[in-house]
């Protein structure tokens, strides 16, 4: 997990990443300030350092002088061997309120350079000398260039008495395909129900370095901003993501062609809630998926993590899926024996071997059990196949202490297909109804393909908790209340059979979530 300096009023924003000679490049918002991009260098994916940053607001009376949000960074196709940044700036001029759109360029991706901007400086002169101070403006101006973008009032909302009474514009999104190019950003339609009017804006860029609004990419017709654009191809399908405040989830739509309609399925979510402000980017393996988590909720504004990735797939009738990064598999530490599951209370229930293939048969007539390892875990993958013969409730638990049961606890419906997440502890004693600790985390849905069993995967890695089923990765969060514990399988009335068990132990991450106070 990476994340900004624990013990202080910082966190991480949006984040952009670029993979280039087997390095990804991370450039990230750090909140609250938006004073700079950060740059951040990782071989892995799960290991970062951070390294110069990437860009600044600019000097006062600067088009971006108050602010900077989001970045897309990108290959230069008019120039081989260097890279385009274009990022959002805000203007103490007006208050923030208005969003534009700016380009810096880079030969190494550590050092960037501003592009000339056709930007005045309103500030009032001063009535004297200043000796020494720098040539006026502060910023390289050329009137002829297309820089800041800004919207134009034909197909979007322009100016700030409009609507909402500030402009969005921002959240850049490169693409380019076949000799052409095109700027993607959050924008918003100048007709219809206030809080409808997010779209997916779109600019060409008509020669290098200059771009010319287009109509909507897509208008949905129903959220307030389509966060974070983005736009890629998988064989010969257009996919388009954004990420919506509304329930701060990640969606797509897709279409064979750009210029017909957008369409979605009936689940077009990437990720869970708590997920947001995904970006994709192209390593020598396809397509991964990022965000950053925010553990507290709806407050995206601190303790903001980014996870691991996730590799996108798309399937064979033309839905997106997300699975398991597999780099996870480098950090494999060995094997863990699964030779006996034990009841973790002495109730009448019982636990079966019932092959040497590592498969079990679990009961528990009344009542709740756990059936758990011999072994207490910490960093793991755990991998298997479960099925209940009979009605009942089942589930993982997993850094559990054997004495007072506290741990997390992965509840799964395997009739209606449904997991539900818990941290469940016990606070201090005699802290009367405190002493109960319960926190719903996450919660998702799948399609059941087998009324009644499910094949699982379970990764906890330092914070990081993931839960896939069939593959497709339906859980993944950040959570620290638990560190380490037993495993196992819960049942509560019912007959469990878990079949081709395999529990791997992972390398304890090298960096904890507050790695940046020294790294």
């Amino acid at each position: 997990m990476y994340s900004e300096t624990a013990g202080t009023r910082k966190t991480l924003g949006d984040v952009d990443i670029l993979y280039h000679d087997g390095i990804y490049h991370l450039f990230h918002l750090v909140l609250p300030n938006h004073d700079f991009i950060a740059h951040a260098v990782s071989d892995n994916c799960f290991s970062w350092r951070r390294v110069e940053n990437a860009l600044f607001i600019g000097d006062p009376g600067s088009w971006d002088d108050s602010m900077l949000w989001t970045m897309h960074v990108s290959p230069n196709p008019h120039r081989p061997g260097s890279w385009r940044m274009f990022y959002t700036g805000l203007s103490r001029r007006d208050h923030g309120a208005k969003q534009r759109l700016g380009m810096a360029e880079s030969d190494d991706l550590y050092c960037w350079t501003k592009a000339p901007v056709a930007w005045e400086d309103r500030r009032s002169a001063l009535p004297y000398d200043l000796p020494g101070r720098p040539p006026q403006p502060p910023f390289k101006q050329d009137m002829k260039s297309c820089f800041p973008l800004s919207p134009g009032r034909e197909h979007y909302e322009s100016e700030i008495d409009e609507a909402r009474n500030w402009v969005s514009w921002r959240d850049p999104y490169y693409y380019h395909e076949n000799g052409r190019g095109w700027l993607l950003a959050a924008g918003r339609v100048n007709h219809g129900p206030i809080v409808r009017r997010g779209c997916v804006a779109v600019m060409e860029e008509v020669q290098p370095n200059k771009f010319e609004q287009r109509p909507p990419l897509h208008h949905p017709g129903l959220y307030d901003d389509i966060e974070v654009p983005n736009l890629f191809k998988i064989n010969g399908d257009y996919y388009l993501v954004g990420s919506m405040r509304e329930d701060a989830k990640i969606r797509y739509w897709h279409t064979e062609k750009i210029g017909k309609p957008w369409r979605t399925y009936a689940d077009n979510v990437l990720l869970a809630s708590g997920n947001y402000a995904g970006r994709i980017t192209t390593d020598d393996k396809g397509i991964l998926l990022w965000s950053f988590f925010t553990p507290g909720g709806a407050d995206r504004q601190t303790g903001n993590l980014m996870p691991p990735p996730k590799r996108i797939c798309r399937l064979p009738n033309g839905q997106l899926e997300v699975r398991t990064f597999e780099g996870f598999d480098s950090l494999v530490e060995s094997e863990v024996p699964v030779e006996k599951l034990s009841p973790i209370k002495p109730v009448e229930c019982q636990s079966a071997r019932t092959s040497n293939d590592n498969s079990f048969d679990l009961d528990c007539e009344s009542g709740f059990q756990c059936f758990a390892l011999e072994e207490d875990l910490s960093c793991f993958r755990l991998r298997c196949h479960m099925k209940m013969m009979v009605e009942g409730k089942c589930g993982v638990a997993f850094r559990l202490d054997r004495e007072s049961h506290d741990g997390y606890y992965l509840s799964l419906d395997l009739f209606k297909g449904v997991a539900q997440l818990r941290a469940w502890g016990s606070g201090p004693d005699g802290s009367g109804e405190e002493t109960m600790q319960f926190q719903s985390l996450q919660a998702g849905y799948w399609e059941r393909e087998v009324r009644g069993e499910v094949e699982l995967q379970l990764i906890a890695y330092g914070s990081y908790i993931e839960v896939s089923v069939g593959g497709h990765v339906l859980l993944s969060l950040a959570d620290q209340t638990f560190n380490h514990g037993a495993l196992g399988f819960n049942l509560e009335s019912g007959n469990l059979r878990v079949t081709n068990v395999q529990v791997e132990r992972f390398i304890p991450p090298v960096q904890s979530d507050e790695h940046l106070a020294n790294g």
